[in-house]
């Protein structure tokens, strides 16, 4: 009698809402929704732009300009650099930020093209979107440049400090640009794709 007395009393606590904490049931984890799998980064481009780049000649270009533009800015950051540390080479330090500035206008240009081949619009692609914003202030800064150069309203060496803000511009987007592509790239590589995404345009 004691017993069955004493098995009553613990059915009826076991059947409160608190005996989980109290350690007599075992709470049932097999029934917890499993939480969702993260799914995967969207796609550099679809199938379809993935076609259409492919097949652009502007994507052979930018791959061209891409490398010059970035070989220019080296021999100009050294020139400019060289300027503000001896005070000489003023002439050819600022040709070359010239030649630099030339250089962009051309590869925004055809990277504007092939954008619209590929995408449908010439500028923010969702894509390319920050990347093309951030582009954006790179134009001003080395359009900034040329005003400021052709109507005398900075020092030599304010010039150059302008030049060097605005290489600083363009070592970021171009980080942007490699990141992306390189992301894009991995991407493609996990998917088992044997097309790889790595073709942009690069500011």
């Amino acid at each position: 009698m004691l017993k069955l007395n004493i098995d009553r009393m613990i059915a009826t606590v076991d059947r409160c809402p608190w005996s989980a904490h109290a350690g007599l049931t075992v709470p049932n984890t097999a029934s917890l929704p499993t939480p969702p799998a993260e799914a995967p980064p969207p796609a550099l481009y679809t199938p379809e732009e993935r076609r259409r780049r492919d097949e652009s000649p502007w994507t052979i270009v930018q791959g061209v300009l891409a490398p010059l533009q970035f070989a220019v800015f080296l021999v100009s950051l050294y020139l400019v650099v060289d300027y503000l540390l001896t005070g000489e080479g003023y002439a050819i330090a600022t040709a070359s930020v010239v030649i630099k500035t030339i250089v962009l206008y051309v590869i925004m240009i055809t990277g504007a093209i092939w954008e619209k081949e590929v995408f449908g619009r010439y500028l923010f692609a969702p894509a390319f979107y920050w990347e093309d914003v951030f582009s954006m202030l790179v134009l001003a800064l080395h359009t900034a440049y040329l005003v400021a150069l052709f109507l005398d309203v900075l020092s030599s060496t304010g010039l150059m400090v302008l030049a060097l803000a605005a290489y600083t511009t363009y070592v970021i987007n171009a980080g942007q640009f490699v990141l992306k592509l390189r992301a894009a790239r991995l991407q493609a590589a996990a998917d088992g794709r044997t097309n790889t995404d790595a073709a942009g345009p690069m500011a």
